[in-house]
This record gives structure tokens, sequence and C-alpha cells, in this order.
């Protein structure tokens, strides 16, 4: 299995991503991994980690998810592996709860996220997002 971590998604990702049908919520699987030290493209802020970095776009985030009806239901750190094997742990795993494939689109699109992408940058080195959806009851 190949694993490659990006900070954003190749064109082609993203549009089978957001070009799939429509089926309402869906948990979205976050596994992050920081910079050691923050790298504003502004060279501001240089004294933070890349953790403290993305903790800044992750607080105001969690407010654009609430907004457009998401929930954070889980974040925290990596603390070890119990099963398998890859070459570097991620740093954080965090779940997100969207209402829609549209809803996140919208939200991943709007002028507020824009203002905020600043320290996704600055702090993440790279991240795999894993869409869930959860499965029917028998």
């Amino acid at each position: 299995m190949k694993v490659e971590n990006a900070v954003f998604p190749h064109p082609e990702q993203a549009m089978t991503f957001f070009g799939a049908p429509e089926d309402g919520p869906y948990v979205m699987v976050n596994l992050l991994k920081f910079k050691a030290k923050a790298e504003y493209a502004d060279g501001s802020d240089a004294h933070l980690s890349g953790r403290e970095a993305y903790a800044r776009y992750g607080a105001e985030v969690t407010k654009l998810v609430e907004a457009l009806g998401g929930r954070m239901l889980y974040s925290g750190a990596v603390t070890s592996l119990m099963i398998g094997e890859v070459e570097d742990l991620w740093d954080m795993v965090a779940l997100v709860e969207y209402p829609s494939l549209e809803a996140f689109r919208n939200m991943a699109m709007s002028p507020e996220m824009h203002a905020i992408e600043h320290h996704r940058k600055a702090g993440l080195a790279g991240q795999l997002n894993i869409r869930t959806k959860a499965a029917l009851a028998p």
C-alpha cells in the first residue's frame, strides 16, 4: 500500500471527490502531519511550531463547520500504532461530520476559508482526508 501525504488534493482527486453523488451526512477522517516549525509565506510567526499554526486554523475552521451544520467529533494526538506499519506516524487525527458534500464544497470555496487557509499551509506538512459513510444497519 502506498501512502502519500499531501497538503492539497491533485486536481483529479478534487474533481472525483466533489463529483461524487450527494448522499447526505458523512464523517471525514483527517490524518495530520505537522511541520516542525511554522512556515508562513510572509516569514511571520517563525517562533510557532507547525502544530501551533495549525491550531489557529483549527479554531477558526471549527466555527465554519458548525455554521454549516457540521460538527467536530474528535481530535487527538497520535500516540502509537498497534497494527500495520508506516514509515512515519501522523501527529494528529480529527473526525469531522459534514451534513453534505455540497456543504463541505461551499465551505472549502468560501472567502472565510480562504481567510484562514494560510495557517493551515504554515503548519501542515501533509495529510490524508478519508471520507467515510456509516454502515446501514441490517
